[in-house]
């Protein structure tokens, strides 16, 4: 089979193959108390421009994937440490850690306290989600 050839298979984690996916990964997105200044965190962050932004509402476009942000006003940070209760955090790769945390708190991310391990760094973007920076030689 070449690399052009499509399978309606996949594998899955348990190293056997699945059914053909019901769908795939377009955009995750986040809820903040403003939309637009969060947005512009993550494009400094991330290097992908704004595709979209109001008060309501930010789209950043991504090489393969989109990330939202969408405005509530009744929004609440997650806590720090969270016991194992937060519902989700960003993984962030990047070739030197330590650099790319720090270039993160000068757009506006807190390193959260206590860290809890060794070969990333957490970190509490704008609105107070958790992310962490990882090497990104562990990622293949």
């Amino acid at each position: 089979m070449t690399d052009t050839q499509k399978t309606d298979t996949v594998p899955s984690t348990a190293g056997t193959t699945s059914a053909k996916p019901v769908a795939t990964l377009a955009m995750v997105t986040l809820d903040a108390p403003n939309a637009a200044e969060l947005g512009e965190f993550y494009s400094s962050v991330l290097g992908w421009p704004i595709a979209y932004s109001d008060e309501n509402y930010a789209m950043l476009s991504g090489p393969s994937h989109a990330l939202g942000i969408g405005t509530t006003p009744d929004f609440q940070r997650p806590s720090w440490p969270d016991d194992g209760h937060k519902q989700f955090h960003l993984d962030l790769a990047a070739d030197d850690v330590q650099a790319a945390a720090d270039r993160c708190v000068e757009l506006g991310a807190t390193r959260a306290d206590p860290q809890p391990g060794d070969t990333w760094i957490v970190l509490i973007d704008p609105a107070g989600h958790p992310f962490c920076i990882t090497d990104a030689k562990n990622w293949g």
